[in-house]
């Protein structure tokens, strides 16, 4: 339910933040980023997104967009998830630039300056490293840092931190991605699919001070998952006949070896008949996976095909 519907019909900038149960650090949050977004002396917007906290933090929420015109609100009825709220908030932004950032203030809005010089330079995104974290040792540092090596192996995306939020996007490159399970800790990965040149820049960060982590190990499996799908559309997003079609190899060849024990079997006359039965079955359902997969495959190349046609900008007359 989108809250305050701003007045700048095309601000330059946009930062998003999600919350979850931060009534305590929602107006301390508001106060850092409201003078420095001032001092920038451009149009801006921020878009607080709320996900589906129980504190309190909505009706801060309303008190704070009631007062503040460039103070936009998106409050989701239950809660969905982290990817959920900034999906929500990336597609409701309209700025050249988008800053995303952790409503704990653990990120520190005044770093926002520095990562909007660096996109100057011509970066379609410019994430933060936190390269003096204030967290915990164990529940915090160890499993960002192996997460953070493996996800840098598996995506080709070179960064010191990938787990820090505080980043600055290009606007038009990053409302073209869509979030889905745990996949706002790969959106440099995805923007490197749409062609985006990246980079990292140091940023302040700061122990939590109010409220408590939404933190757990429990989210690893989930996030698991959705680095295997990044890498699949990484690896094989141009051409995915390729990938279907050596799944579909594999079928093939156990539905030939299937033929292969029946037609044995036949000839030996010593097969019982319900193991003919098993086999013809297995035979049966190894070749027609193999056809899906190929027609998947086929179909995937002609998405592709189709994307790419349109995903070009023209120059001149």
């Amino acid at each position: 339910m989108p809250m305050n519907d701003p007045k700048i019909s095309s601000p330059q900038l946009s930062v998003v933040v999600p919350l979850y149960n931060e009534v305590e650090s929602v107006e301390r949050l508001w106060e850092a980023i409201h003078p420095v977004m001032e001092g920038l002396g451009k149009s801006y917007e921020v878009i607080l997104v709320d996900d589906g906290s129980r504190d309190g933090t909505r009706d801060k929420l309303r008190a704070l967009a009631a007062a503040h015109p460039q103070l936009r609100v998106i409050l989701f009825r239950g809660n969905f998830g982290q990817s959920a709220a900034m999906a929500a908030g990336f597609s409701a932004t309209r700025g050249e630039i988008v800053i995303a950032m952790d409503g704990d203030l653990q990120n520190d809005p005044l770093d926002i300056p520095n990562l909007l010089e660096k996109m100057g330079d011509g970066y379609d995104v410019v994430s933060g490293w936190r390269k003096h974290r204030k967290d915990k040792l164990v529940l915090r540092k160890v499993p960002s840092k192996i997460a953070n090596k493996l996800i840098c192996s598996l995506t080709d995306v070179r960064l010191h931190d990938t787990g820090c939020s505080l980043k600055a996007f290009r606007g038009e490159m990053l409302r073209r991605i869509s979030l889905y399970g745990e996949l706002h800790r790969f959106i440099p990965a995805l923007m490197r699919i749409e062609g985006a040149e990246i980079t990292e820049l140091a940023v302040r960060h700061h122990p939590r001070r109010w409220g408590s982590s939404k933190y757990n190990l429990s989210r690893t499996f989930r996030v698991v998952m959705d680095l295997t799908s990044i890498r699949l559309m990484m690896k094989h997003l141009v051409n995915p006949l390729v990938f279907f079609s050596a799944v579909a190899l594999f079928f093939a060849l156990s539905g030939t070896l299937s033929l292969a024990a029946i037609l044995h079997a036949v000839a030996a006359r010593n097969a019982a008949l319900a193991e003919m039965n098993i086999l013809v079955t297995l035979t049966v359902v190894f070749w027609a996976a193999a056809a899906q997969f190929f027609f998947f495959g086929l179909i995937g190349k002609l998405i592709v095909q189709t994307g790419t046609r349109k995903s070009f900008l023209q120059v001149g007359q």
